[in-house]
Formats: structure tokens, C-alpha cells, sequence
């Protein structure tokens, strides 16, 4: 039995409970139910002899034997463990009042509130105030102390008996009297703590009498419990009475007391566990996480640096357009697993701390600098690659429009020099008249000058070739092979020319001069010939532009040569009337032309037949610029237009990154107001998003249509990009602060003032309202709140927040360590001795004990990573409990 002398010697004048005050009033003229009463009878009974035979006595009436006072005064005595005033030893009634008084001033005395009970009803021996009486000292000393999980007296035993029962079928506590009535509640709790005397599973709930019987059986021969009720009573009773079965139950439950405690134990060890296991798991996400990320951008960033040329711009449009599908669709959940990667190894590290566990360290190259570095290389790679594409676009464009040139000038050059060697190999001078050779002198001075004339076109052909070898363009081979051959017919051509004017200068002498008008007609033919030649190819020549600029000064040029078309036409009339002339002068004379002119092949028709396609191409030519000129203020309309958005969203994310700065400050109301606000914020925040992906579409455009600059505006899209990657990423880490400020608060139990005053004390002094503080100022702020500081004490408070010496310390690290300095936590010396009260007291545990104790997982995760005890007093099977629970706390590894 249970020591009652180790019970409260003392109480406290105003610590009665309520429930004490309303069980010890009894309604004297309330008539006690005769089932009931016989109950409390043979319990109380039962009850008060299981002490009273410490002292070498019992009783056998409780109403009769307990009327002088005498033996009353003797069982509190042996329950308080204290001496009362000496008894009366007179048989008169004055006597047996006095010694009754002497025992209820004793009970008053113990904080009870005795209601209607006086020792004149106990000497006349009424049952039912002696019953209230003796219920009235059980409820004092056998049940008020009881205390489970924050409830006590009749609620701690009702939940005790809820504890111990729960993992048995067809037991369900609920109260102290039908709950009872099958016997297998009782069963239940013998077996709970001493299955060795019960065979629970052979129970049957349909045979309450054989149950009660059994559990009363065992209790009174193993458990040293007086039978305090009879089965038949108890199953033989609508609603057993309460106060009996109460009574009966204390009992098992100071019997068991010591089995609690080892409970208790288990429990910590528990919640330390569950916290481990937490954070374990929390560390294996980390790490995945991190993982899958930097095999991500190590996967990506080369395909970011290849730099393979393609041939053709819409091949390199194809590869923009893969870049523009990375940059929408690959890359923003990856935007999205780095912030919550950064949230979830600062709300993992605020959980370590407020558990009193090492900070968490993940494996090399995956913290989170080594992410921010892979990240910073990635989007150099980006922005290298986004430039090199537009750059590679307008080298190929470049390239075609050069090659288009060439080939069209190379195909004029070829045109013209068709038969000019076979021209000037011919030896028609040495059988010609004089005439006729002085013809082919001025024919040759003719073709001369216009051999002169394509002097230019050759270098431009030449130039063009070198530089479409410096631009590297895919088809130079055959670019190089056409040039060359055109420059080595150009050498022959040279070399022929000389020869044949040579020639004809020997025999000049011996010819007669020409008729001077074909020789005139010859010269001027020529050069006008030749200057509608580069007029219509000047029509037809391709260009580009890329500002408004640019095609108005095409525009000009054109303009220009049309202002010399009216001076044109005079020279192409003055050559005809040449013509004319010469046809009038035949005719005059008589004279009978040969045929053609013989100083040149340009017949008037030719010119005039030129002249016309000239003319013709003058307003496709007008055409084409308009329309140059109207794709260009478009594009200007573009650039205006994504300027305008640009200026808007740029202003409206500095703003938002400037309020959020102040809001992080300035913030009051509850922490959960507080984190409500900054949720609702970022809501607000988010759905600023349309003008986000407005703006992507109309830059999409910018590209499409191939614009490279920008004059109205300073921001780029990858500045905007940046810039609302980081508002985002801002409002999440406020929101995270918020959370591991709650956290903070709840497993450390800070209240709310405590972090207003925090909180207040901190803004203060950090001068520069930046969130963090510079160590003089936090040294002010510690002395402010009434730290009296050595330099070596405040060299340890530094270090514990700045452990990585930046000389600044934020707001959580000011609370951490104001909750580490005024609230306790779970430590290795505690945890060692829970499992100490599990091993009963000794230096090893076996997995049979932790399997009993504690729930299956853990007591497996105990296994699993307690080494074998080692010690002089080790058994097979023995685990040192004291070396894991040391390592929980990081002072060894597991």
C-alpha cells in the first residue's frame, strides 16, 4: 500500500479546490440511495481498515466504531503521518464530542470545507454524515494530490484510467460507475502495469461477475488492495455508486504510482525524439532539394555556353525562340524551389535553435551561398547567351544582304565583260580602211573609258567578298572562287585593252580622220550609258535600316537623284539630237551610212529603251522606302510603347522594395495580424502579375521585330526581371521572419508584450532602421534592458548572435538569445535521466525495455542508433543510452 505519511503535511488556508467544496457538501435531509449506501459502506469500510491496521486495529460498524472519536482521530493520524491533540479518554458524551471536534477541527485544518457535518451527527451515529465524513477525508488525502497532465483530482484519475486502458478493446472510461460495470476496466489497468497476473484476452465482457471477481482476486493477493466492493453489488446496481468505485480506483492508482513516473520519462523522450526525427527529415529535404537544383543549372548552364553558329537567321530565330521558352516556362519553377530552398533552411535552423540542437551544416557545395553562386553563374550564362543570339541575328542578316549584293553586282560585272575578250582579240584594223581603224581607235578610247568605269564595281565586288570572309559567312568557298575569277578576267581584260590600243595607235597615222559627230555622240553615249547603268542598279539595290534616321536618309538620297533626273533627260536629248544630226547630214549630202556607229555599241534605242526602265523604277523606288519609313515609326511606336510600361513597372517595383524595407520595421499588432498583413501584401503584390507578363509580351515584339535599342527608356527586360525576382523573394524571407518569430514565440513561451517590447527596444536603437545593428549599438540595447555587461561576457553574448562574426545582429538573433536567457529548454542531462527511470536506474537499457515504454517507431529509431553499453556492468543485448543522448544535443555524432 501507499504511504500516506508522505502525503502534504501542509496546506495551504485558501487552496481548496472547487470540486473538493462541492463533493464535501452533504444535503442533510437528502436521503442516500440504499444500494449506494450499502456500497460506500463496505468501501469505506475496506478503506479505512487497509490503515487502520497499521496502527493494530480496524472496524467493523464504520457508523458505530468511529462514534467516540477515538478510532477517527487514530486513522488520521496514520493517513496525515501527523499527531493529533491528545484524545479524551471518558465514556460520557461530552467526551466522544470533544474527540470528534478534536478530528473535524483537523480535517478544517487541511483546507477542507466541512458543510453541514457536525460531531454531534457522528457520536449519534448517522450513517449518512459519517459516510459524507469519511468521504470527505478519502477525497482530501487518497485523491486530491492525484495530478496527470495539468488536471487533478477526480479529472486526473478519470484521465489517468483514459491513459491506461486506451489500447484495450471493449474498455471505454468515461466516468466512475457504469464505465465499471463489466469488470474489464479493472482487468485493464492490473494488466497495463503487471500483465503477468492477468490473462487479459481470455476476458469475456458478457461474464461481468467472474471479471470483477478476478480483478478483485489479483488486487487484494498481488497488489496488497483490500476487496472494497462486491461484484454482485456492482453488477446487480443500475449506476454503481461513484464515491465507492472513486475510492477503490485511488487505490490502483498509488499502487501504480511508481509505473508513472516511468511514463513520464517516456513522454520526454518522446517529444525530444519527435523533434529529432523533424529535423532530420526537414535536413533530407534540404539536401534533395538542393540536389535536384544545382543538377538543374549544371545541366543548363552548358547548353547556356554553347555557342554552335548557325547559317541562317531563321535558324537562329529558332534558338531565340527556344531561349524565350526557357526563360517563361523552365526557369520560373526553378525561381520558385530556390525561395522556398531558402526558406526552409532558415525556418530548419530557427527550429534547431529553439530546440537547443547544432545548427544544421548541409553537405559541401550545397549551402545556400553555393546555390546563390551557381545561380549568379546561370544567369551570366543567360545574359551572355540572350546577347550572342541577337548578335549572331544581325551578323547572318548582314551576311545575306552582303551575299545578295555580291552576287547581284557579280552578275552585272559577268554581263557586261560577255564577249569583251573576244572584242579586243580580233585584228579587224590590218583590213579596215583608215577610216575604218581610226572607227576602232575611237571605239577602243570608248571602251576604255568604260572599262574605266567598272573600275568601281570590280573593288566593291572585291570588298564585299572580304568581307563576307571576315563575317565568316557559310558559303565563302564559292564566294571566293566567282571573285577570283572575275578578278583575273578583270587582269586579262586590262592586259588585252593595252595591247589593242597599242595596236591601233601604229596604224593611226595611215587612217583618216572619223566623222567627228560619231565620235562625240560615242563619248557622251558612254558615260550617260554608264550612269543609267548605276542608277538602276543604285533602283534595284537592296538596304537596311534600323532606326527612322537611317531610312530618312535614304529617303534624302533618293530625293537628290530625282532633283537630277530633269539634267539627265537634257544630256540623254543633247546625245540623240547627235544622232540626229548625223542622219541629217547623210541625207543632205547624200552620204550612205554603213550601219551602226562605229565608236560605240550604244545605239540611241539602247538609251532610250534604259531610260524608260529608269524611269519605271523611280516610284517602286519611292514605294519601298515609304514602306522602309512606315515599318520603322511602327517600330519607334514599339519602343515608345514598352518605354512607357518599362518606366511604370520599374518606378512601381522600386517603390514596392522601398515599402517593404519600412514595412519590415514598422510593423505592430499581433505577430499572426502581422503575418496575416504581409500575406495579404504579397497577395496584393502578386496580382500586379498581368502587368509583369503585359510587359514580356510587348518585349516579345520588341524582338520579333528585330529592334536592338531604345532610346526612352533606361530599363531593360532583364532588369525588370531581376528586379521582381528579387520584390518577390523579399516579401518571402519578411513572411518567413514573421513565422520563425512565431515559432520562436510559442516554443519558448514569449508572450506578446515580450515581443512588442522586443521589438520596440530593437527599433531603437538600430540607428539606420536597416533591421540589424552594428555591435555598440547592440551592447547599448543589452545594457538598456538590463544586462550588466563585462567585454568577456559580451564577447560570449556576441558569439552566440553573430557566430559568423559579420559585426551586425539581426532582430531573430536578439530574440533568440532573450528566449535562450529566460526560458528553459530540454537538455542531455535531462534526457539521460528519463532513460534512466526507464532502465530503473541502471547505466544500460535493453530493446525489450524501450519497447515496452515507448511507441514502436521511436523506440525502433532508439534502437537503431544506441551503441552497445560497454561497461563492467553489461548484459548481451545492453545499449548505452547515455552517449545517444549526448549526441541529440551535438556533442558527439550518432
Amino acid at each position: 500500500m501507499v504511504d500516506y505519511h508522505a502525503a502534504n503535511n501542509q496546506a495551504s488556508s485558501g487552496g481548496v479546490q472547487t470540486y473538493m467544496e462541492q463533493e464535501n457538501d452533504w444535503d442533510r435531509d437528502l436521503l442516500l440511495d440504499p444500494a449506494w449506501e450499502k456500497q460506500q459502506r463496505k468501501t469505506f469500510t475496506a478503506w479505512c481498515n487497509s490503515h487502520l491496521r497499521k496502527a493494530g486495529t480496524q472496524i467493523e460498524n464504520i457508523e458505530e466504531d468511529f462514534r467516540d472519536g477515538l478510532k477517527l482521530m487514530l486513522l488520521l493520524e496514520v493517513i496525515s503521518g501527523e499527531r493529533l491533540p491528545k484524545p479524551e479518554r471518558g465514556k460520557m458524551r461530552v467526551h466522544k464530542i470533544n474527540n470528534v471536534n478534536k478530528a473535524l477541527d483537523f480535517i478544517a485544518s487541511k483546507g477542507v470545507k466541512l458543510v453541514s457535518i457536525g460531531a454531534e451527527e457522528i457520536v449519534d451515529g448517522n450513517a449518512k454524515m459519517t459516510l459524507g465524513m469519511i468521504w470527505t477525508i478519502i477525497l482530501r488525502f487518497a485523491i486530491q494530490d492525484i495530478s496527470v497532465e495539468e488536471t487533478s483530482a477526480k479529472e486526473g484519475l478519470l484521465l489517468w484510467c483514459q491513459r491506461k486502458t486506451a489500447p484495450y478493446k471493449n474498455v471505454n472510461v468515461q466516468n466512475f460507475h457504469i464505465s465499471w460495470k463489466d469488470g474489464l476496466a479493472f482487468n485493464a489497468l492490473i494488466h497495463r502495469h503487471r500483465p503477468d497476473l492477468i490473462d487479459y484476452d481470455s476476458l469475456r465482457k458478457d461474464d461481468p461477475v467472474t471479471n470483477l471477481n478476478n480483478a478483485f482476486e489479483v488486487a487484494e493477493k498481488h497488489l496488497d488492495i483490500p476487496k472494497m466492493l462486491d461484484a454482485e453489488d456492482i453488477v446487480g446496481t443500475l449506476r454503481p455508486d461513484e464515491k465507492a468505485i472513486m475510492t477503490y480506483v485511488s487505490c490502483f492508482y498509488h499502487a501504480f504510482s511508481g509505473a508513472q513516473k516511468a511514463e513520464t520519462a517516456a513522454n520526454r523522450i518522446c517529444k525530444v525524439l519527435a523533434v529529432n526525427q523533424e529535423n532530420e527529415q526537414m535536413m533530407e529535404d534540404y539536401e534533395k532539394l538542393a540536389s535536384d537544383l544545382l543538377e538543374w543549372i549544371r545541366r543548363t548552364i552548358p547548353w547556356l555556353e554553347n555557342r554552335t553558329q548557325e547559317k541562317t537567321v531563321n535558324d537562329m530565330q529558332a534558338k531565340q525562340e527556344d531561349f524565350r521558352d526557357y526563360r517563361c516556362v523552365h526557369k520560373p519553377p526553378k525561381v520558385q524551389e530556390k525561395c522556398q530552398l531558402e526558406i526552409s533552411f532558415n525556418t530548419l535552423q530557427t527550429k534547431l535553435r529553439l530546440s537547443n540542437r547544432p545548427a544544421f551544416m548541409p553537405s559541401e557545395g550545397r549551402m545556400v551561398s553555393d546555390i546563390n553562386g551557381a545561380w549568379h553563374t546561370l544567369e551570366g550564362a543567360e545574359k551572355g547567351y540572350e546577347e550572342w543570339i541577337l548578335s549572331e541575328i544581325r551578323r547572318l542578316e548582314r551576311l545575306e544582304h552582303l551575299a545578295e549584293k555580291f552576287h547581284q553586282k557579280a552578275a552585272i560585272h559577268e554581263s557586261w565583260t560577255d564577249g569583251k575578250e573576244a572584242m579586243l582579240t580580233q585584228k579587224d584594223y590590218e583590213t579596215s580602211t583608215l577610216s575604218e581603224v581610226k572607227a576602232l581607235l575611237r571605239k577602243h578610247e570608248a571602251f576604255e573609258s568604260d572599262l574605266a568605269a567598272h573600275q568601281d564595281r570590280v573593288e566593291q565586288i572585291a570588298a564585299i567578298a572580304q568581307e563576307l570572309n571576315e563575317l565568316d559567312y557559310y558559303d565563302s568557298a564559292s564566294v571566293n572562287a566567282r571573285c577570283q575569277k572575275i578578278c583575273d578576267q578583270w587582269d586579262v581584260l586590262g592586259a588585252l585593252t593595252q595591247s589593242r590600243k597599242e595596236s591601233l595607235e601604229r596604224t593611226e597615222k595611215q587612217l583618216e580622220s572619223i566623222d567627228e559627230l560619231y565620235l562625240e555622240y560615242a563619248k557622251r553615249a558612254a558615260p550617260f550609258n554608264n550612269w543609267m547603268e548605276g542608277a538602276m542598279e543604285d533602283l534595284q539595290d537592296m538596304f537596311i535600316v534600323h532606326n527612322i534616321e537611317e531610312i530618312q536618309g535614304l529617303i534624302t538620297a533618293h530625293e537628290q537623284f530625282k532633283s537630277t533626273l530633269s539634267e539627265a533627260n537634257k544630256e540623254r536629248e543633247a546625245i540623240q539630237s547627235i544622232q540626229a544630226e548625223v542622219q541629217k547630214i547623210a541625207q543632205s549630202n547624200g552620204i550612205k551610212l554603213s550601219g551602226a556607229n562605229p565608236y560605240t555599241t550604244i545605239t540611241p534605242e539602247s538609251i532610250d529603251n534604259k531610260w524608260e526602265k529608269a524611269m519605271a523604277m523611280v516610284p517602286l523606288r519611292d514605294n519601298a522606302l515609304q514602306d522602309e519609313l512606315n515599318k520603322q515609326n511602327s517600330n519607334d511606336t514599339l519602343r515608345a510603347t514598352f518605354a512607357t510600361q518599362a518606366n511604370t513597372v520599374g518606378a512601381y517595383i522600386q517603390a514596392k522594395m522601398e515599402e517593404i524595407g519600412r514595412i519590415s520595421i514598422e510593423m505592430n499588432g499581433t505577430l499572426e495580424d502581422q503575418l496575416t498583413s504581409l500575406k495579404d501584401y504579397q497577395t496584393n503584390i502578386m496580382s500586379y502579375m498581368p502587368e509583369i507578363n503585359k510587359l514580356e509580351g510587348c518585349h516579345q515584339l520588341i524582338q520579333e521585330a528585330l529592334i536592338f535599342d531604345n532610346q526612352y527608356t533606361s530599363y531593360t527586360m532583364e532588369h525588370l526581371r531581376v528586379g521582381w525576382e528579387q520584390l518577390l523573394t523579399t516579401i518571402a524571407r519578411t513572411i518567413n521572419e514573421v513565422e520563425n518569430q512565431i515559432l520562436t514565440r510559442d516554443a519558448k513561451g514569449i508572450s506578446q508584450e515580450q515581443l512588442y517590447e522586443y521589438r520596440a527596444s530593437f527599433n531603437h536603437f538600430d540607428k539606420k532602421r536597416s533591421g540589424q545593428m552594428v555591435s555598440d549599438d547592440f551592447r547599448a540595447l543589452l545594457i538598456a534592458t538590463g544586462n550588466s555587461l563585462g567585454d568577456s561576457e559580451f564577447n560570449r553574448i556576441m558569439g552566440i548572435v553573430d557566430p559568423n562574426g559579420s559585426g551586425a545582429v539581426t532582430f531573430q538573433a536578439f530574440i533568440d538569445f532573450m528566449s535562450r536567457e529566460t526560458t528553459d529548454t530540454d537538455t542531455a542531462d535531462q534526457v539521460i535521466a528519463s532513460f534512466k527511470i526507464l532502465a530503473a536506474d541502471k547505466n544500460y537499457i535493453t530493446a525489450d525495455e524501450l519497447r515496452r515504454e515507448l511507441p514502436p517507431d521511436q523506440a525502433e529509431y532508439c534502437i537503431a542508433r544506441m551503441a552497445p553499453y560497454s561497461g563492467p556492468d553489461a548484459v548481451p543485448g545492453a545499449l548505452d543510452y547515455m552517449s545517444f543522448s549526448t549526441a541529440l544535443y551535438g556533442e558527439s555524432d550518432l
